[in-house]
């Protein structure tokens, strides 16, 4: 998970040239500002605040995202990365650009609201289809001093990030704090009332609990089926053994033309 979030202009409108991706989905998420993209397919075109991407990367794509800021400057979204089973690696590229409009947002009586992005929550399905690990991707808001409890399917591998407010996760199978960023003593002990900028990973489980602080909470839950296959990683590209991924990064030198077309346009 990438939580890309700023309010200075010259730290990020460099952007991210043109770059390689195989064997995986991106999933994009803008919150503020807006994100133009480009790739080696011809696609083109532009997210907005709460437009979503979901890219599947397949047997290979170059592609560029160039973030600009909104009207105060600021630029906050998310690109979480998700693996493709060994049958779907070598699939062809396909995006799905999902504007902010045809994203449902369902609200409870106690002032909870859910954005469903991917899967069904609430008897809403959200508009992302085909996806292979069959994900629920939820921006979910609790309100200040609200306990919510959140249904999750038991074959599920589930983590919630946390971006804004704060508050503990309970009744779920050992969570446990992970910190996005700088940690002074990663040996410490699990912190359970997490805050801004946190990830919170799950065990398999019915549900989960939040216990939203003074100023309420806001994460991403995500679940998905777990896929069970060896990974053979290096930057942006996943595959399942070192010989494919060598493949690849071999495949990827030998277009370093098209990348090279992309970043000029």
């Amino acid at each position: 998970m990438d939580d890309f979030r700023n309010d200075n202009p010259e730290d990020y409108l460099a952007g991210f040239p043109g770059h390689p991706h195989r064997g995986i989905e991106t999933i994009t998420y803008v919150l503020a500002g807006s994100v133009e993209y480009g790739e080696s397919l011809g696609n083109k075109g532009k997210m907005t605040a709460g437009d979503v991407q979901w890219m599947t990367a397949g047997s290979g794509i170059l592609h560029q995202e160039m973030p600009k800021g909104d009207k105060q400057g600021r630029m906050h979204g998310f690109q979480l990365w998700a693996n493709l089973p060994s049958s779907l690696k070598m699939t062809d590229p396909r995006y799905q650009d999902i504007p902010a409009s045809a994203i449902p947002e369902v609200a409870d009586d106690d002032g909870t609201r859910v954005r469903v992005i991917c899967g069904e929550f609430w008897g809403r399905r959200g508009p992302v289809e085909g996806v292979a690990a069959d994900p629920n991707y939820l921006d979910i808001s609790v309100a200040p001093s609200q306990r919510k409890r959140l249904k999750i399917e038991t074959t599920r591998n589930a983590f919630a990030y946390v971006f804004a407010g704060s508050g503990p996760f309970r009744d779920a199978s050992h969570p446990r704090a992970v910190l996005t960023e700088h940690v002074a003593k990663p040996d410490a002990p699990p912190v359970y009332d997490v805050g801004n900028h946190s990830l919170v990973l799950f065990d398999r489980g019915d549900e989960i609990t939040v216990q939203a602080g003074d100023e309420g909470i806001r994460f991403l839950l995500v679940s998905g089926k777990p896929i069970e296959e060896p990974v053979a990683w290096y930057g942006p590209i996943v595959m399942n053994t070192q010989e494919q991924l060598r493949q690849a990064m071999g495949r990827t030198a030998n277009r370093r033309i098209h990348q090279t077309s992309l970043n000029r346009r």
